[in-house]
């Protein structure tokens, strides 16, 4: 099982995100978590949301890059979903050997993230604090999926997009469906 925290405050907006989102939403093995739709209110149902993760075997998290980080809602979900004694803590545990898999969205392109671009660091360098929360938590981290520029894409490039992401989570799962264990 697959669970794709999504996180993006404006979905209509969005034409890489909402077709991730519809794309992975016909996966029979994939539980996708819209939070804007589920949460407009931020009332996070943390219970149904620990449910949602604790039946995955990956957690994907999935939103476009606000301020360098994650948007508000799933800042906010973070917060009381990933809490003490649940997924961190004397005791915790319910993350722990879950693999994680970050898909971040930017409009920004490669060159924007360069010590000469508009951003003056790589996309590495915001890698951290998203990674660190997943390993506080004893998930393994997969490397992350990240769109560049994905304000300005054309049918072909989104059709890529939406493919390579597929085949990205297809590549987890062939280990899995092989050997019944979620690879190191």
């Amino acid at each position: 099982m697959i669970c794709v925290v999504h996180a993006h405050p404006y979905p209509s907006r969005s034409r890489v995100n909402r077709a991730l989102a519809d794309a992975l939403s016909t996966l029979s093995d994939v539980d996708l978590r819209t939070l804007y739709a589920l949460y407009p209110d931020f009332d996070i149902d943390v219970a149904a949301e620990q449910k949602a993760l604790a039946r995955a075997e990956l957690v994907v998290w999935m939103h476009p890059l606000y301020w360098y980080s994650v948007p508000s809602l799933l800042k906010h979900w973070m917060d009381k979903v990933l809490e003490f004694g649940w997924a961190y803590g004397d005791g915790a545990g319910a993350l722990a050997g879950k693999s994680c898999l970050w898909v971040p969205t930017a409009g920004g392109s490669a060159a924007a993230f360069t010590p000469d671009g508009l951003h003056a660091h790589p996309f590495a360098s915001f890698v951290p604090p998203i990674e660190q929360t997943a390993r506080f938590c004893g998930m393994r981290w997969e490397p992350p999926h990240v769109v560049l520029e994905a304000d300005d894409v054309d049918a072909t490039r989104l059709s890529d997009i939406v493919t390579g992401t597929l085949q990205r989570l297809e590549g987890w799962r062939a280990p899995v469906r092989a050997t019944g264990e979620i690879p190191p």
